[in-house]
């Protein structure tokens, strides 16, 4: 019975760890999912079916993506593109931190220590998306040609 307790524990640990990595590596796409979900829900209350209605989704996340990825080519001031970056970085902090509480809520009693360290969590999503974003972005200029400073 030991045995098996200590199979299961090892198995929530590695749900968890899957889960955060998902977490890190979806971070970027917080914001073309949240647009797309919301217009996915807005064109079913439409009335066009869930066919139509994962269609507009799928679209409007796709169209997110790409105007942001290009508005990050073409945008020269740092300012302009920190801004934008800035957009994708809101959703993936809140996401960060609502994944966060919900882990630590399973671990911990204390609800002050939870609000800890799901701020922790917040901001490390937060800082990977901007970093991935950064990278994204740098790997997009560098493959024009054209210099940035």
């Amino acid at each position: 019975m030991t045995f098996l307790g200590i199979l299961a524990a090892m198995a929530a640990m590695a749900a968890i760890g899957f889960m955060c990595w998902l977490l890190f590596n979806l971070a970027v796409f917080a914001l073309p999912f949240f647009i797309g979900v919301n217009a996915g829900i807005w064109a079913y209350g439409t009335g066009a079916g869930w066919l139509g209605a994962v269609l507009v989704g799928l679209l409007a996340a796709g169209l997110t993506l790409a105007a942001a990825q290009g508005l990050l080519i073409l945008v020269r001031p740092l300012w302009a593109r920190l801004l934008i970056a800035l957009a994708f970085v809101a959703p993936a902090v809140v996401a960060g931190f609502y994944a966060t509480l919900g882990i630590v809520k399973h671990m911990m009693p204390s609800e002050t220590w939870q609000l800890i360290f799901s701020v922790i969590g917040a901001i490390a999503v937060g800082v990977t998306s901007f970093l991935r974003l950064a990278a994204m972005s740098f790997a997009e200029s560098a493959g024009t040609g054209h210099a940035r400073t």
